[in-house]
């Protein structure tokens, strides 16, 4: 099942200003600060920094559509011709992530919770 975009990464090159743009912005302070992330809650929607996300070849902020079943997800969509941008990751927690790019060449974020 397919749970919308409820997460969305920002690349960061240097976490001082971001966290001071969008601590500013959402009005309040991350809930992660970690060298390797920092996350806002607004609402359910997630907003992360990603530092070095740049280095991993994101070229901008990409959304993550929340999936029960990431290996199914990614499967049926390369079926329908997407193709693996970024295979699927734990990246920590048992969280998953993968992302793929469509016929026209948009990224498209997939996330599993634990």
């Amino acid at each position: 099942m397919n749970h919308g975009i409820r997460t969305i990464i920002y690349p960061v090159k240097d976490t001082g200003p971001a966290k001071g743009l969008f601590s500013k912005l959402l009005g309040s302070e991350p809930y992660v600060d970690q060298p390797y992330y920092v996350g806002y809650r607004v609402g359910e929607q997630e907003i992360g920094l990603l530092p070095g996300g740049h280095a991993s070849g994101m070229s901008g902020p990409l959304g993550y559509f929340h999936v029960d079943d990431i290996k199914k997800t990614l499967e049926a969509l390369v079926k329908e011709g997407a193709q693996i941008q970024q295979p699927v990751k734990d990246v920590g927690g048992g969280r998953l992530v993968a992302s793929v790019r469509d016929a026209d060449g948009n990224p498209i974020g997939l996330l599993q919770s634990a």
